[in-house]
């Protein structure tokens, strides 16, 4: 029993002695960390799907030259369909790569990014049931890529984990008072639709999780029980490129 709590004083001594600045940064990272584990098939999906058409167009190729060489037109047509999926496959591969380990933090058109999420998800959603509809309007305003990917997928699943069911999920976005208000509601579904059983590849997001990121990255949060309210600032250009001359 000596040793039990001798031990339990040492834990406990040992995590008052970590800094909270230190433990925040942990909070995010693992949050993070969290995103990516949950998106992992969709990228793995969205990565691959370019290299297999390169495949079906190479075997296309192989099976006419092995019935005889094709003419010349023919087969320069081949190759520059094959050349083009390529230039695709490695413009989409430096895509997903962003979402792992993003470049320079860099501005992204309020729709655009809200659409890339969105698009991310779209299949996980549709398979659990989830209806997904947007009101965002066509605005020059932006944001940070890298922040709101966090925070609005972040917000998606861990609203959708907490559902009991099948929902309708509500994205709305619009501009006021120079900030970017992004909010995600869920709602049970009116029709009689039955989700197929789904299990996270990964653990579960939770509002933690949000909580940690938000704090990460100074941005302001509210919730409610069925709703997550996201406020962010203007993108302000800081690499060399992106700021335009005068």
């Amino acid at each position: 029993m000596a040793l039990t709590a001798e031990k339990s004083t040492v834990e406990t001594r040992t995590s008052d002695a970590v800094p909270a600045g230190r433990r925040s940064r942990a909070g995010a990272e693992a949050a993070r960390y969290g995103v990516l584990r949950r998106l992992g098939a969709a990228l793995k999906h969205d990565m691959v799907v370019n290299l297999q058409a390169i495949a079906m167009m190479a075997e296309v190729l192989n099976a006419k030259l092995e019935r005889g060489t094709p003419a010349p037109a023919e087969l320069q047509t081949s190759i520059t369909k094959l050349n083009r999926l390529a230039r695709e496959a490695v413009a989409n591969c430096l895509k997903v790569a962003s979402w792992i380990e993003p470049g320079e933090d860099e501005g992204v058109r309020l729709a655009d990014g809200v659409d890339e999420c969105l698009a991310l998800l779209a299949s996980n959603f549709n398979f659990r049931g989830f209806v997904v509809t947007k009101e965002v309007p066509d605005s020059a305003f932006q944001v940070s890529r890298v922040v709101l990917r966090n925070l609005l997928i972040a917000s998606l699943i861990t609203l959708t984990d907490a559902a009991a069911g099948p929902c309708e999920v509500h994205v709305k976005a619009e501009v006021v008072a120079g900030f970017a208000e992004i909010s995600v509601r869920i709602s049970p579904r009116q029709d009689e639709f039955e989700g197929l059983p789904y299990e996270a590849s990964y653990r579960q997001l939770e509002w933690s999780d949000v909580q940690a990121l938000a704090l990460a990255e100074s941005v302001e949060l509210v919730r409610s029980h069925d709703q997550i309210v996201i406020r962010m600032p203007r993108a302000i250009a800081t690499a060399p490129l992106q700021i335009a001359p005068i």
